[in-house]
């Protein structure tokens, strides 16, 4: 049983008791599945509250964003899944503000209400997302929210801190979720869900080179497996259960992903009773959503709206398709090399923390970081992943993203294995050398801890 920390908790009643007390509440989030997620969640606690809201959705915070919320005409304004970055001018606000977030702590608030993991030595990029925070949050405003653990498993889904196991908070909401019949857990496998054709199609976790994308290449695979056309997963027998999962291994080895990450793709899966799916279908709805530019129709499907929640069907599934197309051309053009890092463009697609991901899992050098790049506005936005290797070795893009995009008059920052920012767009080359030394020094510290 996972006991909260008791200066949590106090904080948490504190967030709650000011909200209690104001009528318009202006809410600010990240646009990925963990905002989307976390907006949802505050949403419809607020919604049960009797309060008045809006709620606006940032791909990012920066100055320009920043400078959105001091602006706003609210009598209270809560930042989720963002805003550790910005503690310091969000502390000179008059407007009461609470902060529920997540990412690497900056510093510690004198005046916001300010929840995140890390204050209570709980590792946030792990053991804890936004969702997460604002899931307790809507707890503490109201017990009878507890129902909301199902949306908060789809930021904890998205943020991917289920894939080696739950920790931390997340755990504690496990416990609760599962007590009260909101969730369950079943085991993972290489297998994706659902109809194997088009799943093996449009999957990118794991990316399969050679299938996935490839109707040919997916024919090909179940072929070998012995498993008939038009077969789901739950339509398969063991014996084509191991043998299939064992011909994905294969391909996956041959492509050159390391053991751990195989593992972390046969992770367990947390269905969610009242949606009829999985966490993560849930994560990828709202996740396309965001970055589709249609977050309030996200914000809607995590709050139950039938329509919104077909709409964001279909825009997944043309999601799905553009990311493994942009996945297949990635795999095909390869990576830019620097010495301590690899990197490329993703201008045409958009999908750069996504790709980022995906190929850092899949088909990249995995002894060194994974940075993408968004040439499209200017700022320019980069998105960085790393692998827990590469932690071991002193490796921490959190902080390496937020030095290298200060070095160049941009901003970044986040978690030691996923970190993103910005930098202006003629100062891209500067960067990349910059950020290229910063990691020389962290391994360098890292032989000598």
């Amino acid at each position: 049983m996972v006991e909260l920390p008791p200066k949590l908790l106090t904080t948490l009643s504190q967030a709650a008791d000011l909200v209690r007390g104001h009528r318009f509440i202006q809410v600010f989030s990240h646009f990925d599945a963990d905002g989307v997620s976390s907006a949802a969640i505050l949403s419809k606690a607020l919604m049960r509250a009797g309060k008045e809201f809006r709620v606006t959705l940032f791909t990012t915070l920066n100055d320009y964003n920043m400078n959105v919320i001091r602006a706003a005409k609210a009598d209270c304004i809560i930042v989720s899944d963002l805003g550790a970055s910005y503690i310091d001018q969000l502390d000179e606000m008059d407007t009461p503000v609470v902060v529920l977030d997540h990412h690497t702590i900056i510093s510690e608030a004198k005046r916001v209400v300010y929840a995140n993991p890390h204050l209570y030595g709980i590792d946030g990029m792990t053991s804890g997302c936004g969702a997460t925070m604002c899931l307790l949050f809507a707890v503490t405003l109201d017990e009878d929210n507890w129902d909301l653990v199902q949306i908060a498993f789809a930021g904890i889904a998205g943020d991917r801190q289920h894939i080696n196991g739950l920790s931390g908070l997340n755990v504690h909401l496990l416990e609760e979720g599962t007590k009260r019949g909101y969730v369950t857990r079943i085991p993972g496998s290489l297998i994706p869900s659902g109809n194997l054709m088009t799943r093996l199609f449009l999957d990118t976790d794991p990316y399969i080179r050679g299938v996935s994308g490839s109707v040919e290449g997916v024919a090909k695979l179940l072929e070998d497996a012995g498993v008939e056309n038009g077969k789901s997963f739950s339509d398969l027998t063991e014996e084509e259960r191991r043998t299939l999962s064992s011909l994905i291994a294969v391909k996956l080895a041959e492509q050159g992903v390391q053991l751990s990450s195989m593992n972390e793709v046969a992770r367990d899966r947390y269905l969610l009773k009242d949606w009829s799916m999985d966490a993560e279908h849930l994560a990828s709805l709202l996740n396309s959503c965001g970055r589709s530019g249609i977050g309030g129709a996200g914000i809607a499907a995590g709050m139950g709206d039938e329509r919104c929640l077909r709409m964001a069907e279909e825009v997944d599934d043309a999601s799905a398709k553009d990311l493994v197309q942009a996945m297949r051309d990635l795999d095909e053009r390869g990576l830019t090399q620097m010495e301590h890092f690899q990197w490329f463009d993703s201008t045409d697609s958009g999908f750069t923390g996504m790709l980022c991901g995906i190929s850092m899992q899949s088909v990249a050098d995995p002894d060194k970081p994974t940075i993408g790049m968004n040439r499209a506005n200017d700022p320019v936005n980069v998105s960085s992943r790393g692998m827990w290797g590469q932690l071991d070795r002193g490796i921490d893009l959190a902080a390496a993203m937020r030095e290298a995009c200060a070095s160049v008059g941009g901003s970044g920052g986040g978690h030691k294995i996923a970190a993103g920012g910005s930098v202006p767009a003629d100062m891209v080359d500067r960067f990349l050398e910059n950020l290229d030394g910063i990691l020389a020094a962290q391994l360098e510290a890292g032989k000598k801890a």
